[in-house]
């Protein structure tokens, strides 16, 4: 069963209005501040292969992580999380294909360590992609939804409107609506059970009828809805349709941050309670034999 848009109770404002970057800081008195220790410690690799990487880097530097460039497969060992950022996503594909970085990249999102995709990053994540040129591309997978490459129409249809995340706002601080820049910009269509929607925002009136060809040879809408999905988690992935990093609000990159805190948790969890495990048993087998042993 999937989930659609209609499930979520809440409703960001309805008019979008063209791309113009923002720069209005979120978070009130967390945003001024790093996110301490563990941030401190932190290693957040952003895939650089073409596209918004610079940014990226940028907005974790201002919350104070480590971030490092990441091009070749050996790249991304000890990394504790990842940035996949937006660009143009066919060539990013055939970049990490002449790098051999799909393998690596799979690799990653199965072992559970926290990965963000932005706009082509979602592309990226997804399961399945919809809408795309003859042949399609390589996609990392991993999250359980159906993405349309180019939803919102071409470079002229760029926008930037504001988006209802009130879950960021109870998690992070700051307002409950963030500025969401949608550059030629995907979209989900539809997501699985176990995947969270985190925002949707409204179709726009101005885009282009999207069509595909059935087996019967007839012309289908492929969505007809007047709101669409462009924010999910699944466990360890973080996919947004729309670029964070092109504004100064913090808060979707502290968010990440705390995902890479929480992975480290039920890390360190399981280790703690396999070692003392492990404790209990080697106890047991090499009591001293000169303590009394109560039973």
């Amino acid at each position: 069963m999937t989930r659609k848009p209609d499930d979520l109770t809440q409703r960001a404002p309805a008019t979008p209005t063209a791309f113009k970057p923002s720069h209005t800081p979120q978070g009130g008195r967390r945003a001024r501040q790093t996110t301490g220790r563990a941030a401190a410690m932190a290693v957040v690799g952003v895939l650089a292969l073409q596209g918004s990487y610079n940014e990226h880097m940028a907005a974790l530097r201002r919350i104070g992580v480590r971030g490092v460039e990441v091009r070749k497969p050996e790249q991304l060992q000890g990394l504790d999380s990842l940035i996949i950022p937006g660009g143009e996503s066919t060539t990013m594909a055939k970049l990490a294909n002449y790098h051999n970085l799909f393998p690596a990249l799979r690799d990653f999102v199965g072992a559970g360590k926290p990965v963000w995709g932005t706009c082509a990053g979602l592309i990226f994540l997804a399961n399945k992609a919809v809408g795309q040129k003859s042949g399609g591309q390589e996609l990392v997978g991993g999250l359980d939804c159906t993405v349309h490459r180019n939803f919102f129409g071409s470079q002229l249809q760029s926008f930037e409107t504001e988006l209802s995340v009130p879950m960021l706002a109870e998690k992070e601080g700051g307002s409950n609506t963030c500025r969401g820049v949608f550059i030629r910009a995907p979209a989900i269509l539809d997501v699985g059970s176990d995947v969270e929607v985190l925002a949707d925002c409204p179709v726009p009136a101005d885009r282009p009828s999207i069509t595909i060809t059935s087996g019967e040879g007839v012309e289908e809408e492929v969505y007809s809805k007047d709101r669409v999905i462009v924010a999910v988690r699944q466990g360890n992935i973080l996919a947004t349709a729309f670029h964070p990093e092109l504004t100064s609000d913090s808060r979707w990159h502290r968010f990440f941050l705390d995902m890479d805190k929480e992975s480290h948790t039920k890390t360190f969890s399981a280790l703690s309670l396999s070692s003392s495990s492990r404790d209990a048993q080697d106890g047991s087998k090499n009591k001293p034999i000169d303590l009394p042993i109560f039973e």
